[in-house]
């Protein structure tokens, strides 16, 4: 798919040297950068996930813990 992308002299500059650090051109440090924002967001709601079902299974346990 073909799309424009619109971002300042700064942003481009950013992109710039993202891109030539990598090795690869502007086009795919966007791909990396987007698969990358999505990995991490994924990681982030898998460990929240996570910590609400402990914190809440082992509450008693944690308040106790967190008192000590």
């Amino acid at each position: 798919m073909a799309m424009t992308v619109r971002m300042t002299a700064e942003q481009d500059a950013m992109l710039t040297k993202l891109a030539a650090e990598w090795g690869v051109s502007k086009n795919e440090a966007i791909v990396r950068a987007v698969e990358a924002a999505s990995r991490e967001d994924s990681t982030d709601a898998a460990f929240m996930d996570a910590y609400e079902h402990v914190s809440g299974k082992y509450r008693d346990a944690l308040d106790r813990l967190g008192s000590v």
